[in-house]
């Protein structure tokens, strides 16, 4: 059953989904004619944006939708994407970071201008803007499955077995303390899971940075060789004047695309959900913010992640690096990091499952969306999940190939707007 699910989930992330992502990437970026260049001036100049209806602060928008990027992947997921597909996939998940930016401006612009009180995200897009209600449940149906496996279970599975790594500890009491964390939070609904999003994701970022900076700094005299080892596989140069194949290279897109787009989600319809919730009615800024969150998920954490382990270890592991500065502390560290990271995960993505599935229902359900998103994935604290790995990364990578279909048929009208 193992075997069989990890062929479905190759060919799900092969090289067609993957083509598609960035492909329709490049069409939107000459489309709106390199959009992610104006990011940075457009947010300076935008920052203090009015309110324009009754939704939650754009910033608390901002830290919830970082959160579902932000999760262990930035960590642990960037260490392996290098030692298996060499410092040559940190270019490539540049790469894709650039074409998914163009791509999260066009799923967020589209959802903000097709959005109900009912109906978000895109299914709101997918249903209203091109009038496919079987593309829209096909959506929703993928994405609830991938909040409760991706989003939830799989997030406390790979904190649980971060901190039995410092302290031994019974997984039933793991999963007790997380259901009623995840409880508490969820319940009071988006503005309190933006609230906490707020007050964790910018402080636990901010001392990772500082973290990956200090080691940096320690190994400063490896930066240089870093980003050489960076550039050189990523176009084969080693492996032309070597003479060898071209497995390396090949090797090196496919994990750096993949990560790349596993990391920041753009292009797989989350954000939009997330962004649907702000305060601002705007395309433009919606689709702006979503920009700069693929940018600092990817391009700022994710590379600080990879010239850390690059610069400081020969076995690309995060808590080697870390141990070489800080000695013992690395471990309970890197599980706090882990710790934080995975809940802001939780909470974002409980929000996206609880939007895809009020709108396949029809009807509210009061707290029992609460209740069993909790209770599930509290359940990763206790159960092996290698079959739950595989079943969440096919639903996380099925939940783009409708809304692909929504951006490309849609595509002259976010150029319009």
């Amino acid at each position: 059953m193992t075997d069989f699910l990890e062929k479905i989930n190759s060919f799900v992330w092969g090289a067609g989904l993957i083509f598609l992502l960035l492909f329709t990437g490049l069409i939107y970026t000459i489309k709106l004619r390199f959009v992610q260049f104006r990011m940075i001036p457009f947010l300076i100049k935008n920052r203090n944006s009015d309110k324009k209806n009754n939704g939650i602060s754009q910033f608390r928008t901002v830290c919830m939708s970082l959160g579902t990027a932000m999760g262990t992947g930035n960590i642990a997921g960037v260490a392996t994407a290098v030692a298996t597909g060499g410092a040559g996939a940190v270019f490539w998940m540049w790469v894709s970071a650039f074409f998914g930016m163009a791509l999260v401006y066009a799923e967020n612009s589209l959802s903000v201008t097709y959005s109900t009180k009912d109906t978000k995200g895109p299914m709101a897009y997918l249903s209203i803007g091109l009038g496919s209600r079987k593309l829209a449940v096909a959506f929703a149906v993928f994405c609830l499955l991938a909040s409760v496996g991706m989003g939830g279970m799989v997030q406390v599975n790979t904190f649980t077995e971060s901190l039995k790594s410092c302290v031994d500890i019974n997984g039933f009491i793991i999963a007790g303390i997380i259901f009623i964390m995840i409880f508490l939070v969820v319940s009071g609904g988006a503005n309190r899971i933006g609230k906490t999003a707020q007050m964790l994701l910018p402080a636990v970022s901010m001392l990772y940075i500082a973290g990956c900076i200090t080691v940096l700094f320690v190994f400063s005299k490896n930066i240089l060789y870093a980003f050489g080892e960076i550039f050189s596989p990523a176009f084969g140069i080693k492996q032309a004047t070597g003479g060898i194949s071209g497995y390396a290279v090949s090797r090196a897109v496919s994990t750096g695309m993949r990560r790349g787009i596993f990391s920041n989600e753009a292009g797989l319809g989350s954000s939009p959900i997330l962004h649907s919730a702000a305060e601002s009615d705007s395309p433009e800024l919606q689709g702006m913010w979503s920009m700069f969150e693929v940018f600092f998920d990817t391009v700022i954490c994710c590379t600080l992640t990879a010239l850390t382990v690059i610069c400081a270890t020969a076995d690309f592991s995060v808590q080697t690096a870390f141990s070489a500065v800080i000695g013992n502390y690395a471990p309970p560290f890197l599980a706090f990091e882990t710790a934080v990271f995975a809940f802001c995960t939780i909470i974002g993505w409980y929000y996206c499952g609880e939007t895809a599935f009020r709108w396949l229902v029809g009807k509210k359900c009061g707290k029992v969306p609460c209740v069993i998103f909790a209770l599930t994935a509290s359940l990763g604290a206790v159960f092996t999940m290698q079959t739950v790995w595989t079943l969440s990364d096919i639903f996380n990578g099925l939940m783009a190939f409708p809304n692909l279909v929504g951006l490309i048929l849609l595509m002259n009208k976010v150029r319009k707007e």
